[in-house]
């Protein structure tokens, strides 16, 4: 998180660029559908189907009966009983990755990855001299749907928070620009749980202390947000006025990637603990996939039913690429704390020490320029 100060009402334009915020439409989902016609137009999970399997994605179709990613197999099919499963195909959409970054670079050399299917643009200075960001966006998704059959939705703003919530506002295929001056005015409307960083969890605590929206949240001041959100509170209280400094980086380091559950109930048989791990393996599998994450360092967190909290970490003296080895090492980090003394009530699996690939493109300078 960034530790600047907070700014001050009335900034909300500092630090004023061209950003794009690129997101595939349903990316895995839509790859699968694209090469297959048969799947078109019904409703499509990528994961694994068995009574331990994972949704990685969801079609746009499987969507509407409720069905999300990360949600446990089982569920989904009894919330979309017609749900069709694909394996998923990670070689393939790493190479459509590969294909859809490429249309990027043509624009700008600043471009952050946040994932096979997302990235950063700063177009504050484009390579082809167009110099209107909502232009390059639409240039864009129109080069990516000839290319690649695939649709993206796109958002522009004169910064990155900004930017990324408005490519989520008219999701499929869509497009939404934030104007400099309208940032503030747009985040008010929004539910809290639209804000990046802010989870399940965050915005029920929100909601108890009567925060349902970006308005609300504007109305507390930052002393309020440290007592009650700690280091995340300089972020709310920037990103809630439209304010975000960020800068684009090609080259922006990842510290480690992983996943974690809290359970509806506590588990404490060792058996249903290692199922519950089987989940989470699976879970967090697809996103070191998704980022193309390589690292040596596997930690096992447990919080136990009062709080306290279990942990074990290995390190191996070479990234692990297999999922076949991230799985073993995983379930030998949770024999090695069972039995515990309470039952168990989150757990996660994070890995860290990671060698990722990155971008060699330099970054460039941001100028202060007039948006869109």
């Amino acid at each position: 998180m960034d530790r600047e100060a907070p700014a001050a009402d009335g900034e909300e334009t500092a630090g004023l660029r061209k950003i794009v915020h690129v997101d595939m439409d349903a990316f895995y989902a839509s790859v699968e559908q694209r090469d297959d016609p048969e799947l078109r137009g019904k409703p499509l999970a990528v994961g694994g189907s068995s009574e331990r399997g994972v949704v990685a994605a969801a079609s746009y179709e499987a969507r509407t009966f409720g069905v999300r990613s990360a949600m446990a197999s089982a569920k989904a099919v009894r919330l979309c009983p017609q749900l069709i499963f694909r394996r998923p195909r990670f070689e393939v959409y790493r190479q459509v990755s590969r294909q859809i970054r490429a249309i990027f670079l043509d624009y700008t050399p600043l471009v952050e990855p946040l994932s096979l299917d997302e990235a950063y643009l700063d177009v504050s200075a484009d390579l082809r001299g167009i110099g209107s960001a909502t232009r390059i966006a639409e240039l864009i998704r129109a080069r990516i749907k000839a290319e690649t059959g695939l649709t993206a939705s796109a958002g522009v703003s004169y910064n990155k928070f900004l930017a990324k919530l408005a490519s989520d506002q008219n999701k499929p295929d869509g497009l939404c620009v934030i104007r400099p001056g309208e940032g503030a005015q747009f985040v008010a409307t929004l539910p809290v749980r639209r804000f990046h960083g802010v989870g399940p969890r965050g915005a029920e605590k929100m909601a108890s202390l009567g925060i349902e929206t970006g308005a609300d949240l504007r109305e507390k001041d930052l002393a309020f947000l440290r007592m009650h959100f700690g280091t995340q509170a300089d972020y709310l209280y920037r990103a809630v006025r439209g304010i975000d400094l960020r800068r684009v980086s090609p080259d922006r380091p990842r510290k480690s990637i992983g996943s974690e559950r809290t359970f509806e109930r506590d588990i404490s048989s060792g058996p249903a603990l290692r199922e519950t791990l089987d989940n989470i393996i699976e879970i967090a599998w697809h996103d070191i996939e998704k980022h193309q994450a390589h690292g040596r360092t596997l930690t096992l967190k447990l919080r136990l039913s009062d709080f306290s909290a279990r942990s074990r970490s290995r390190s191996q003296p070479q990234p692990i690429k297999d999922r076949t080895a991230f799985s073993a090492l995983a379930r030998a980090l949770l024999d090695e704390v069972l039995p515990l003394p309470l039952p168990v009530r989150l757990m996660g699996l994070t890995l860290s020490s990671l060698d990722e690939d990155k971008s060699e493109t330099p970054p460039g300078d941001d100028p202060q320029l007039s948006l869109l």
